[in-house]
Parts: C-alpha cells; structure tokens; sequence
C-alpha cells in the first residue's frame, strides 16, 4: 500500500491509495487512525483495519492538497553518506569500511511539490536523490538476518546540500539542515511491495529533466539490513524513525564545473517502484 500525509485547507488528513486513486480521513472525523508516523508502529491486524478505515474514506485529489513529509514527528532520521563507491570517489574519499553517518533534522524537509529553498547565504545549493527507510519496528542488537522485519515501507528523499557550509566542519551537520533543503515523500511504499531491502530498483535524479544521477540501489555498500544492525548496536531504534541510505555519483559538487540548483529549477527523484518525488527551487525570502 501506498500512504501520505498532507493538509487540503485547514484540516490535515492521512490518504491510503485505492481504486487508481487515493482516498482519506482527516484529523478529528471518525475512522482517522491517527498520524502516518503512528500508523507505521501498528500490528499487522491493527494496521488493516486501519487501512480499511482510510478505504472507506473521501476520495481526494492529490492536485489539491499540500504535500507533507511523511513521518514529519519522526525522532531519529539518520543519513548515510558515501554509500555508493562512485559517490566516494567523486569527493575523493575512499569507500567507508563503516557507514558514514550524520543526522538530519525535521526542520529542514519539505514535502513533494513544496519549494526547496535555496539559503541566502549560500549559492551552492546541490541536489542528493535518496532511498529513504522507514522503520515499523525498533530494537536494540538487532540482527541482520531479522533486520528487514522492522522495515515499514520506504520512500524517496532529496538530501539538498548547502555544499560550502557542509565542508566548513569534519561533521556536515550545519550543511545538511538548512530550513527546507531536504524533501521526503511523496508518500511512503509498504516493504510489501518491494524487493527485500529495496534492493535492484533505480534510482535516477533529474534536473530540469537533464539526468543527473542514475543508480540501482543494488550499488550501495551498506544495504538496509546491514544498516539497521550496524545502527542497533549504538542506539536504540524506534518505530517512525528514518534512515536516508546515501546517494549515487553525479552530484553537482563533482561536476566540471559544478552545477548547482537556482530558483525556479526542477529537481526530481525517481525510484522505481516508489515514485517521483519532485520540488521547484526558491530563493529564501
């Protein structure tokens, strides 16, 4: 299944695909089962019946609703960097014998259609097209063999990166967290639906229709079990929380010279499978 988040007018809904459309409960009506990020922590039984709920829902037109990040409560959203060995080189680094970890925060996504913000400080806003995983289940020492059951669904993300302000610092949280430079939707795919940890889809960025980035995410070095496991022996995982696996070579930092987003480009990601998640870029007022 496929389930959103978004506002149409005031009122702030959860929409469930069905029938070649989508269909909804809105906040304080009967039948809302509550925020995407608690819908994805359910049982298997609860979960259906919440689906149920939402079939029987009013049918909406996705043109006329805002889009929101999916699990925009989410309380761990941890990023992998230089997962792809290319990605790697490019910056000339070697591939990571341990994953490259950073944190982003709630604060700095957006959600499909919404305008990605290019900072006033800075013109070297670049693009990042991402897998995103979002956890069902979480756990302390999980292990890999059982890792993949604590996946809900995934998602696509654009880790925007204000380049200068990222490599300013060893650790690239300032340049990963600028107000509305990453995007996360458009809606997140139950792992039902996909291969075992999203593995051999492709991935493709698109700027202004130009490709950009063209990967499968089979080329990760750390995939999502691994990932997940890797992660557990440090924390404790949480349902809701959200793991961006990296990004594919063909960044505009890399190119020659490098291609940078402006206000009034398109940025697109494309997985296959998932969806495109797509974002016009702004000047910050």
């Amino acid at each position: 299944m496929r389930l959103l988040r978004f506002i149409q007018g005031d009122r702030e809904g959860v929409a469930i695909d069905s029938d070649g459309g989508y269909r909804a409960r809105f906040a304080g009506e009967a039948g809302y089962p509550g925020p995407l990020s608690s819908l994805v922590g359910m049982s298997a039984g609860d979960l259906a019946r919440a689906a149920d709920d939402l079939r029987a829902g009013e049918r909406i037109d996705l043109a006329a609703v805002t889009f929101l990040p999916p699990c925009g409560e989410s309380g761990k959203i941890v990023c992998l960097g230089l997962n792809y060995r290319d990605h790697a080189h490019e910056f000339d680094f070697e591939p990571p014998a341990y994953p490259t970890l950073f944190a982003r925060f709630a604060s700095s996504l957006i959600g499909h259609e919404q305008h990605l913000i290019r900072p006033r400080v800075s013109d070297k806003f670049d693009y990042e097209g991402e897998l995103a995983v979002i956890l069902g289940r979480g756990g302390r020492h999980i292990a890999q063999a059982a890792a993949l059951d604590h996946v809900f669904g995934y998602a696509a993300f654009n880790d925007g990166s204000i380049r200068d302000y990222q490599l300013l610092t060893p650790q690239w949280t300032v340049g990963k967290n600028f107000d509305g430079t990453g995007a996360f939707g458009p809606w997140v795919v139950t792992a039902d639906e996909l291969p075992l940890g999203a593995t051999g889809l492709m991935l493709e960025t698109r700027l202004n229709g130009m490709v950009m980035q063209r990967a499968s995410t089979s080329d990760m070095i750390f995939g999502v079990a691994q990932t997940i496991a890797l992660l557990s022996e440090a924390m404790t995982l949480d349902a809701g929380d959200v793991i961006v696996m990296g990004t594919p070579s063909g960044v505009g930092y890399a190119r020659k010279p490098p291609v940078y987003m402006k206000a009034g480009d398109v940025c697109e990601v494309d997985i296959e499978r998932i969806g495109v998640l797509r974002n016009v870029v702004a000047d910050e007022a």
